[in-house]
């Protein structure tokens, strides 16, 4: 049963503006995304790239000033009563009814309590050091360049495009596949013990969904889970389409966790599914409605 704090009309919450600059927010002289010719630029990218091609999962150490992991946790938590709650049982595929088409003991069919909270996307306003940090463009080319893609648009949901991911003590994230084919995550709060990033890279493909091997590890078979370590400052791009992935459950006397969600395209003005969207922020917009009448496929995998 889902359950959802959120009255229909959004709460505004005032604070001082200031029109951060990326160098605000981001390590330049580490990372300088501004010098995309650079030597420190380059050892950057391919490093991510190494780690992309290795397994799917890529982390930039410290990307974020600790200054900007400060102002974006302030941010996180004045908007999180508007917070999206929900606790449910889902399979890996974000489905949450028995499929008589498949054997009881199949991914399908095994369902793991979902308990966490998403803040939506149209919390945020241009103002904010999340907001311009998910929209900058040397951000985005970076992201491109790690990923060896010809281009990389903020996906054009606004519910899902920038979101902060919370788990509070005793909540967790089981067992998923992301809809997208790739997802970036900035650490900001990091709990005092649980909540830990842990993948199986790569475990299926568009021509294998690989359920023996999921099935696996959703009975526990942890040998081929790797476990991450993801550290308030840190950023992650993570290709979560094809590798299984969770957070593990924070302690009821740990502090919450927070992550801010950068999702990206390959294309522009993609828009969520229905059905995920309700399920993750409790509702859909007109804009969900009409995307899903013109949705084509880009595969054939389950979701």
């Amino acid at each position: 049963m889902a359950i959802g704090r959120h009255p229909g009309k959004r709460r505004t919450v005032m604070t001082m503006a200031r029109q951060y600059q990326i160098d605000d927010l981001v390590d330049i002289a580490t990372y300088p995304l501004d010098q995309p010719n650079s030597v420190a630029y380059k050892s950057a990218v391919a490093e991510a790239r190494s780690q992309l091609q290795d397994d799917g999962c890529a982390v930039i150490k410290n990307l974020l000033r600790p200054t900007a992991v400060k102002i974006i946790s302030q941010e996180i938590i004045e908007r999180k009563s508007n917070t999206h709650f929900s606790t449910s049982k889902m399979n890996p595929y974000f489905h949450s009814t028995k499929n008589p088409e498949y054997p009881d003991h199949h991914p399908v069919n095994t369902f793991i309590e979902r308990s966490s909270g998403f803040i939506p996307g149209d919390s945020w306003d241009a103002s904010l050091a999340i907001d311009i940090l998910f929209r900058s463009e040397m951000l985005t080319n970076f992201i491109r360049d790690a990923l060896e893609t010809q281009a990389v648009h903020c996906y054009a949901d606004p519910l899902a495009g920038l979101t902060a991911n919370i788990l509070d003590p005793g909540q967790q994230f089981a067992w998923h596949f992301d809809t997208n084919e790739f997802a970036v995550t900035a650490m900001i709060d990091e709990a005092d013990d649980g909540g830990l990033f842990q993948y199986v890279p790569m475990i299926r493909t568009p021509d294998n969904e690989s359920f023996e091997r999921i099935q696996k590890v959703l009975d526990d078979d942890c040998s081929e889970v790797k476990t991450l370590e993801l550290h308030a400052g840190d950023l992650q791009i993570f290709r979560g389409r094809h590798s299984l992935h969770r957070v593990t459950r924070v302690p009821k006397t740990s502090r919450p966790r927070h992550a801010a969600i950068f999702a990206y395209t390959a294309e522009p003005g993609v828009i969520g599914r229905v059905e995920r969207t309700k399920q993750l922020f409790g509702r859909v917009l007109p804009a969900h409605e009409e995307a899903e009448q013109r949705r084509v496929r880009s595969d054939s995998l389950i979701d």
